[in-house]
């Protein structure tokens, strides 16, 4: 099944990295909330990759956590990647979905809100855990189905009052029971799915969007419309973003349903 548009995923985030840091608040937090949950891991990971690196988050988050020596960073994005290179991790260009590294060449696989855009997330969890050594951990952050559900809502009811019919402009995001269940089907022992919620609130709507380009989030679907929206369509979601969700303070949430995978690869 192909949903996302991955060359269009690529441009995105070729387009975010120049002014990335003035969006990356929430890729910056899931990170360090991954980093976190070393501490509650007695054993080491020497060698470790950072699949879909951004700017560089997952390394600043570390800060000597987990026993690391060697983190490779990667990401779709050839400018995302040199963006993250500055820290002076090997890094490279890379697509999830064609893992470019020998199996059992890594201790660790981190990846901070990157998989979801992923056609064939399945496969990649797959390769993923074959370049895994044996014993070897995957910590994965993804944006879960309640992600965004203000603005898909906003959306959907503006372009259905402008233009008669809506077409598909937040990303799909797959729930915690289905995202739990590939683990096992791709190889992985001792599996374990969880849930947090994260709400930003916002004092214009019109913010969001661009934090959402910002991080190269830009809608990449395969089915998604291709002109130009109508001014009229954008202005209604605006105000009816503000009309359903504005708290008394005339601020408006923005959610993140933030799902976590962990798994082992198998180790006799």
């Amino acid at each position: 099944m192909h949903i996302f548009d991955r060359p269009a995923v690529r441009r995105n985030r070729d387009r975010a990295a120049a002014i990335f840091s003035n969006h990356d608040f929430m890729v910056s937090e899931v990170a360090e909330r991954l980093a976190d949950r070393l501490d509650d891991i007695t054993r080491a990971f020497p060698t470790a990759l950072d699949l879909g690196c951004h700017g560089g988050e997952i390394a600043a988050a570390l800060q000597g956590r987990g026993g690391i020596e060697t983190l490779v960073q990667c990401d779709l994005s050839p400018k995302m990647a040199a963006r993250a290179a500055a820290n002076g991790h090997p890094t490279l260009a890379a697509d999830e979905e064609w893992l470019p590294f020998a199996p059992a060449s890594f201790d660790l696989v981190l990846s901070c809100l990157s998989l979801h855009l992923v056609n064939d997330l399945p496969g990649t969890l797959i390769q993923i855990r074959r370049i895994l050594k044996p014993g070897g951990l995957l910590l994965a952050a993804l944006p879960g189905a309640g992600t965004l559900a203000e603005l898909r809502q906003a959306l959907i009811e503006a372009e259905l009052a402008a233009e008669g019919g809506a077409s598909p402009r937040v990303a799909p995001f797959a729930d915690i029971k289905s995202l739990g269940a590939l683990l096992p089907r791709a190889g992985f022992v001792e599996p374990v799915a969880d849930c947090d919620t994260i709400s930003v609130r916002y004092g214009d709507p019109v913010r969001l969007l661009a934090d959402l380009r910002g991080m190269g989030e830009a809608n990449a679907q395969i089915e998604r419309r291709r002109s130009l929206s109508r001014r009229a369509t954008l202005m209604g979601a605006v105000e009816g973003y503000r009309r359903a969700f504005a708290g008394e303070d005339g601020r408006i949430p923005a959610t993140l349903e933030l799902i976590t995978l962990t798994g082992w690869a198998p180790d006799p």
